[in-house]
């Protein structure tokens, strides 16, 4: 078999290679989030002069339970 690298190598890269998946994964979802904090009507958050602007999205999966 031709080895590439040895197992401390190969794990490396490949811990690289998923940290850079979720990255782009987060981006994409936070992306997703404003589009439909948008979409409900929340323009005016990013508008109205003086506000702190809008919150961030809650990605909690329980949302209601606190």
């Amino acid at each position: 078999m031709a080895d590439k690298g040895g197992k401390a190598e190969q794990k490396a890269a490949r811990t690289a290679r998923l940290s850079a998946a979720l990255r782009e994964n987060l981006k994409r979802r936070k992306a997703q989030a404003r589009g439909r904090a948008l979409t409900r009507g929340e323009e005016a958050a990013f508008k109205e002069p003086g506000s702190a602007g809008p919150q961030a999205p809650d990605f909690r999966r329980n949302r209601g339970r606190d």
